[in-house]
């Protein structure tokens, strides 16, 4: 019997072994790889050589480095903002049984389902300055002098391709939205209208408090999507012109395998981690808060 009840209790941790070595040997262990290869000059062939903190010092110094720093900042700023905006107000316009509703969602979230190497593809296209579609319905309309090189000109480039990014997001905090609206309880909605509440006013102290975890979740993982930032530049600009479109994780890749500095690509993918792991916390923890508020 005791036998058996020491079986019974080990057996779940018997069942974990299994994910857990896999974990370890695919992500704790490549993870811990990389902090060593950030303090090495490595260039993926030779021996790695120990340099300590020359690679970060290198970093800071890098006008690079704060260019695409600043781009995912603006990618951060711009997802936490527009989307979330756009994706609310969509979920509650469609959160009602009104004609063609799910056709409406359904085209709202295909952007989604694209890979971003096709969408990127597909915006390069439309993004052409002398036969992309955009230009062309510009010049049509005899706007010649709005018909611009989108993806050559350094200012407009970053921008260009968060609206890319943003046209794809706004369906996926659509959806999200759309799940959280359906937890909230009908019959506050109704008990402010009978006190006299008016659509904003029943919007802004009834549903939108209810909606604050998903909002939450929301806005971390959006954070964290703009930080991870990269096929989308790399399909249609991978950085360019002159560095102007780069991010962090486009940046890291290009070091580490166009220009062969495996080190100073593993220090930027280190600094991206942490920044991410600012994010990671936050969203955990107020996890942890909601959980232990129920």
């Amino acid at each position: 019997m005791v036998r058996r009840e020491t079986f019974a209790k080990l057996t779940p941790y018997l069942f974990l072994i299994v994910p857990l070595v896999i974990y370890l040997v695919w992500v704790i262990g490549p993870m811990f790889y990389t902090f060593y290869l950030s303090l090495t000059d490595w260039d993926g062939l030779a021996a790695p050589s120990f340099i300590g903190w020359r690679n970060y010092q290198k970093l800071f110094k890098d006008p690079v480095f704060y260019t695409s720093l600043k781009n995912n900042l603006k990618w951060i700023l711009s997802f936490i903002t527009i989307p979330v905006a756009a994706g609310l107000a969509l979920a509650m316009a469609l959160n009602r049984s009104i004609p063609g509703e799910k056709i409406i969602k359904a085209s709202l979230y295909s952007p989604m389902v694209l890979s971003l190497v096709v969408g990127g593809l597909m915006w390069s296209w439309m993004y052409h300055p002398a036969s992309g579609l955009i230009n062309s319905i510009l010049r049509l309309a005899g706007l010649d002098a709005l018909a611009l090189g989108w993806l050559s000109d350094k200012k407009l480039v970053m921008w260009a391709i968060i609206a890319v990014a943003i046209w794809r997001q706004v369906g996926y905090v659509m959806v999200l939205y759309l799940a959280g609206l359906q937890s909230v309880d009908p019959g506050l909605v109704d008990a402010s209208k009978v006190d006299g509440a008016s659509g904003w006013q029943t919007f802004r102290h009834v549903i939108f408090p209810l909606l604050a975890p998903v909002t939450v979740i929301v806005v971390v993982v959006s954070i964290i999507d703009s930080l991870r930032a990269f096929d989308l530049v790399s399909v249609m600009t991978r950085g360019g012109p002159y560095n102007s479109s780069s991010v962090l994780a486009n940046f890291m890749y290009i070091e580490a395998f166009n220009n062969y500095k495996m080190g100073y690509g593993a220090t930027i993918a280190v600094i991206l981690f942490l920044i991410s792991l600012v994010f990671i916390f936050i969203y955990l923890w107020r996890i942890l808060q909601t959980e232990m508020e129920y």
